[in-house]
């Protein structure tokens, strides 16, 4: 049967969000006689599969499917190789979203003869501590995160390189081909980069909001950038090209670490400099902080925060470099 619609959300020990996930999907404005929503679990260990399960044995249209090697590409792929409906959306069990989701995306990719259309993600705190609150807002700021449209917002409908899940034909993966599996992180920039490789049009959809839920932790938001830059560098090579200009300023940022430390050691201007530098870092890291909070407690997680994502970015990024030199394997043992 064709349908209008499939979802494809993958995941994998997602029982404190999935239920409430469910939820808003089910509260969307859009037919329910039209779609098929399908679940692509990693063999989650926790209640996941049972609540999924509760959820198909009232809702027929709701499935669930196995997905042996837990990462997020090969779920896309057995999601979008299983889907009848005409367009794919893709989703994240970590995030909420609003009643018209589903209809202003297949709307919208319509109007504007767009490839994928996504939404701006609000991130949102874990949980309500300080720490919480720091690693959301530090994640929502332009320091953190540069340009990133997505992230930070948009004014209007603009053309980006990467929205945040996004709205697909089906026909656009016989075109440019499915997922890249080799990729645990950066698979939608990639995916991205061969849409735009390819001459298609990639649209942020500022006034469709999406609640997303960072980390609860510092070293989990360190271990996921890290990654972010591990996988970076062979999305480039994949590419051809690299997507933006951004990604290189965490390298620059680590490099200068690195180097400036060295050279201070043999020049007293050297370090002043290197000093001075690092100190107009953690200002401006402060003053970006004073922008979303007042509390001293907040402020010190938010600038830590910025730190350990620029950092870990920057050595991930380093470290994607060498294996492409050295031609090692970007396989990583998966703990999510």
């Amino acid at each position: 049967m064709s349908l209008t619609l499939s979802v494809v959300c993958p995941i994998y020990n997602e029982e404190r969000y999935i239920a409430k996930c469910i939820d808003t999907i089910l509260g969307q404005d859009f037919s329910h006689n039209d779609w098929e929503i399908l679940f692509v679990d990693g063999m989650s260990t926790d209640r996941t599969r049972e609540i999924v399960r509760e959820y198909s044995a009232k809702y027929s249209f709701i499935q669930l499917l196995d997905n042996p090697r837990k990462i997020v590409p090969p779920a896309m792929n057995i999601g979008i190789m299983h889907a009848a409906g005409e367009i794919i959306i893709r989703l994240d069990a970590h995030a909420f979203y609003p009643t018209n989701y589903f209809s202003v995306l297949i709307s919208k990719l319509k109007e504007l003869n767009a490839d994928n259309v996504g939404a701006v993600c609000r991130t949102l705190p874990a949980d309500d501590s300080d720490k919480g609150k720091a690693i959301a807002a530090a994640l929502s700021s332009s320091f953190g995160m540069g340009n990133s449209r997505f992230r930070v917002g948009a004014k209007e409908e603009i053309e980006v390189d990467t929205v945040p899940f996004g709205c697909f034909r089906k026909e656009l993966f016989e075109k440019i081909g499915l997922y890249d599996d080799e990729l645990i992180r950066n698979q939608d920039d990639e995916l991205n980069g061969r849409i735009i490789k390819n001459g298609g049009k990639i649209y942020l959809l500022p006034d469709l909001i999406v609640d997303y839920f960072a980390r609860d932790s510092i070293r989990k938001t360190g271990k996921m950038f890290y990654q972010y830059g591990l996988f970076k560098p062979l999305v480039n090579k994949k590419l051809g090209f690299p997507a933006t200009v951004r990604q290189f300023f965490p390298l620059v940022f680590v490099l200068g670490l690195i180097l400036g430390l060295i050279a201070s050691v043999f020049s007293p201007l050297l370090r002043v400099i290197y000093i001075s530098i690092l100190v107009l870092y953690v200002l401006l890291a402060i003053v970006s902080s004073l922008k979303t909070t007042r509390s001293l407690k907040q402020i010190f997680y938010q600038v830590v925060t910025y730190f350990v994502i620029h950092v870990n970015y920057g050595c991930g990024y380093l470290i994607g470099i060498y294996k492409i030199l050295i031609h090692q394997s970007f396989v990583v043992k998966v703990n999510r």
